[in-house]
């Protein structure tokens, strides 16, 4: 009879949880008696299946194990086991009980991987968040598959094992063999972002696009077809300020979620993320689920950067409601039975719309009635839009203006530069008053209307009046607050002043409805 123990880690959603492997061997007691392999625990159909991968990786690493009782525990047994990623630490946790690799060697070590039918030790997403609990939990030692080697190299306090095959893992484990440590990745560099200089003619728009990334605010441009809608999206990253340490951890742990990014592996994430998801697109495509592999989607992939959801009404209505709430909050929180799955999702949300379906260059082109035009507008929800801070109509840029070279226009660099100014501005005001934020459109409505930050009746004349007509509701109302400060801390203010409040109205509801 023998006894082997290995630890590994379980991952539910962006929850990382220490797991042990428990193996016991004992020969079967007659020649009737069959061998068995038997689990316990919470393991998945992916986890049950391992046993057809173990035997087969095992025999075809060069090792027997004879007609035996192989008794599997998944501890604590209260959390649900799931994925390809047990086959390493369960083959090992069964070579150990056999007898064919040495206890002392396991005790500190962690291990995760996937296993082939032919002994080679295969990649899995994941790895970086439990790396990031493994050394939390006081191991030394990672084993992971040669392919999660860059990625793993991110995770810091761990001596790194990233073996081929799993006979190559028993040479090192006997002492046979060394395993040469992978080599570090370089610092990620961004790519060739769109500049903001190639956007001409748009002064509104480009203001609006800047206060959004000083802010953190939600935009959504409407304007036909050529107008510059993607174009002012895809030029939101460049504007954006790198990613702090924490937020580049959390970034690349998300990634290294997802089972087809892959870009975890190319180093830690420093800049903001770019999503732009087909309208056409499935709710756990956006938001992240499945039904065997429930990963994280667009929503929480763009999670410190830009969700861009283009061609807004066309996306189907119950689809664009699944982002309301994770959008306000900032976390995905996806119930499934037995377990919850939480992935962040703290984006800067910019939707774009035509403004009918017919979509005409021109308003005496359009052959849509007012009645069509309304209702293609109305799929977009109104509480979905009272989240939004910038609300604005685009329109295609003077001919003059793109055939001239003659226009001076400040490029992303430039932009950055202020927007950078205007977000450490913001951090230093509220965490003078010990509060967490860093942005503007992290704050809530209540706390700007507190008595210490309360603007004076005066120059919220305008505001207060729209909200006693009904023109905005309160959340309405608290971030129009929000993107007064933002264009404060653009303007250099130490507080909003009567025209920040206005601009801000302006670009909640536009000249007319902030006048009317």
């Amino acid at each position: 009879m023998g006894y082997g123990k290995v630890h590994t880690v379980c991952l539910t959603g962006s929850h990382a949880e220490l797991l042990t492997v428990e193996t016991s061997v004992t020969p079967c007691v007659s020649s009737q008696e069959k061998s068995r392999f038997q689990l316990s625990g919470l393991p998945d159909s992916a986890v049950a299946q391992s046993q057809t991968r173990i035997r087969s990786a095992i025999a075809n690493s060069g090792f027997h194990l004879p007609d035996q009782i192989i008794s599997v525990n998944f501890a604590p047994a209260s959390v649900p086991t799931r994925g390809t990623a047990v086959d390493l630490p369960l083959a090992v946790s069964i070579l150990s009980a056999s007898g064919l690799v040495p206890a002392e060697r396991l005790q500190k070590s962690f291990f995760f991987g996937e296993l082939g039918l032919d002994g080679s030790v295969r990649p899995v997403s994941g790895v970086l968040p439990a790396l990031l609990r493994a050394s939390e939990a006081g191991l030394s030692t990672a084993v992971v598959p040669a392919e999660n080697a860059s990625e793993a190299s991110l995770a810091d306090g761990l001596e790194l094992v990233s073996p081929g095959s799993l006979r190559q893992l028993v040479d090192w484990l006997r002492g046979r063999a060394e395993i040469p440590p992978p080599e570090p990745p370089g610092p990620s560099s961004p790519e060739a972002l769109p500049d903001m200089a190639d956007i001409r003619g748009q002064d509104f728009a480009r203001r609006a696009v800047e206060l959004a990334a000083a802010g953190r605010h939600n935009v959504f441009f409407v304007g036909p077809p050529g107008s510059g809608k993607t174009m002012l999206a895809e030029r939101l990253p460049s504007i954006l300020p790198p990613l702090s340490d924490q937020e580049s951890l959390e970034v690349t742990c998300v990634h290294s979620l997802h089972p087809s990014s892959g870009t975890a592996r190319d180093g830690l994430i420093r800049f903001a993320p770019f999503q732009a998801p087909h309208h056409s697109s499935t709710m756990q495509s956006l938001v992240g689920g499945g039904h065997t592999d429930i990963g994280p989607g667009a929503l929480s992939l763009a999670h410190r950067g830009v969700l861009f959801l283009d061609e807004a009404p066309e996306w189907k209505r119950e689809v664009l409601e699944s982002i309301r709430q994770p959008v306000e909050s900032g976390e995905v929180i996806l119930h499934r039975a037995g377990a919850v799955m939480r992935y962040p999702s703290r984006v800067l949300l910019v939707l774009a719309a035509n403004p009918c379906p017919c979509a005409a260059l021109r308003p005496a082109d359009c052959t849509c009635s007012a009645t069509a035009r309304r209702r293609y507008m109305n799929r977009l929800s109104k509480p979905l839009l009272d989240r939004v801070d910038l609300q604005l109509d685009v329109q295609p840029p003077k001919p003059s203006s793109i055939l001239t070279d003659l226009v001076d226009v400040e490029d992303s660099a430039v932009v950055a530069e202020r927007v950078l100014r205007a977000r450490r501005a913001a951090k230093e005001r509220w965490g003078s008053m010990g509060e967490p934020w860093t942005c503007n459109g992290e704050v809530p409505g209540n706390r700007l209307r507190a008595t210490n930050l309360r603007l004076p009746g005066s120059t919220t004349r305008q505001l207060d009046h729209l909200l006693r007509k009904g023109r905005l509701s309160t959340r309405g109302y608290d971030r129009v607050l929000r993107l007064a400060w933002t264009i404060a801390d653009l303007g250099g203010h130490d507080s909003p002043r009567p025209a920040d409040v206005h601009e801000a109205c302006e670009f909640r509801l536009g000249l007319k409805g902030a006048t009317s």
